[in-house]
C-alpha cells in the first residue's frame, strides 16, 4: 500500500519522534510511506477560532494527499478535523477524507496487525483523548455508553496488549478530558490547569511510569504541568511505544 504520512504541525515542531516512529511502525508492516512536503496545518486552530472558510486548507490537504492509497496521522484530534470538519465546511476532498486514518485505527482496522515490534516492562497509563473517543470512537465512552449503542473497541489498549510483558494501568475517570482543548487552555488556563492536574494524579495514584495516548497535544499540556511540579511520571506518544527500537 502506498501511504501518504501527515505529520501534525505540533509534532513536525515540538516532537518529531512521534512522527519517525509512525513512519518506522508502517515501514515494518510492508508498506511504502511518503512524507508530501506541500503539506501544511489541517487548519483546525483558525476552525475553533470561527473561521469557516477553510477552502485554501482543504484545497492544500487534497493536492498533496490525493494520489496515495491511504493517508495516516498520529493525532486523533487532526484526523476529525478532516473527517468531520471539512465536509460540513467545504465540498472539496470526499474522497480524501475517506480514506484518512489514525495510526491506531489504520493499524487495528486495516491492517489487522497481531503484533507490535515494541517492548516496554513499564507500567503504562492511557490517556483517552476527547477527539478520539466522541468523533473517532476509538474506544468507548461513558457518556456514549449504553445497550442500544455497539462499544467500540480500543484501538490503543488493543495494540499495547500485543507487547511483551507490558503492564497496562487504568487511571480512575479514565475518558475524563486533560484540559487542553488548543485554544480552550489559552481563554481558561485556570480550568485547563486544573482539568490536567486531575488527570496527572489519577495516574500517579495507580502507580504509572510512562502516560501515553494517540494526541501529543494532551501529552504535551500534561508534560508541562508534570514537569513544573517535578512528577514522576514520563510521557510517550503511543506510536513510540509500539515501534520501540523501530525509532
Amino acid at each position: 500500500m502506498n501511504i501518504g504520512l501527515f505529520v501534525p504541525c505540533f509534532i513536525d515542531q515540538l516532537h518529531p519522534p512521534a512522527a519517525i516512529a509512525t513512519l518506522r511502525l508502517l515501514e515494518h508492516y510492508g508498506h511504502s510511506v511518503a512524507y508530501p512536503e506541500s503539506q501544511v496545518c489541517c487548519g483546525q486552530p483558525v476552525i475553533n477560532a470561527g473561521q469557516s472558510d477553510i477552502a485554501e486548507y482543504a484545497a492544500r490537504f487534497e493536492t498533496s494527499f490525493e494520489q496515495y492509497d491511504a493517508i495516516v496521522c498520529p493525532s486523533a484530534s487532526c484526523v476529525a478535523t478532516i473527517r468531520h470538519l471539512y465536509p460540513q465546511l467545504t465540498s472539496r476532498c470526499a474522497a480524501v477524507v475517506e480514506k484518512t486514518y489514525e495510526l491506531c485505527e489504520f493499524l487495528v482496522d486495516k491492517l489487522a496487525v497481531a503484533s507490535v515490534p515494541g517492548r516496554c516492562g513499564d507500567r503504562i497509563a492511557v490517556h483517552q483523548s476527547c477527539h478520539g473517543l466522541r468523533e473517532l470512537r476509538l474506544g468507548p465512552a461513558s457518556e456514549l455508553l449504553g445497550e442500544h449503542l455497539p462499544q467500540p473497541t480500543d484501538r490503543l489498549k488493543q495494540l499495547l496488549g500485543m507487547i511483551p510483558d507490558v503492564q497496562l494501568v487504568t487511571p480512575a475517570r479514565p475518558d475524563e478530558c486533560c484540559g487542553f482543548g488548543g485554544m480552550f487552555s489559552v481563554v481558561e488556563e485556570t480550568v485547563s490547569c486544573l482539568s490536567g492536574n486531575a488527570r496527572l494524579k489519577a495516574c500517579l495514584d495507580v502507580k504509572a511510569d510512562i502516560v501515553t495516548a494517540t494526541d501529543w497535544s494532551c501529552l504535551m499540556h500534561l508534560q508541562g504541568l508534570a514537569q513544573r511540579q517535578k512528577l514522576p511520571l514520563r510521557f510517550q506518544h503511543a506510536a513510540e511505544i509500539l515501534a520501540g527500537d523501530l525509532s
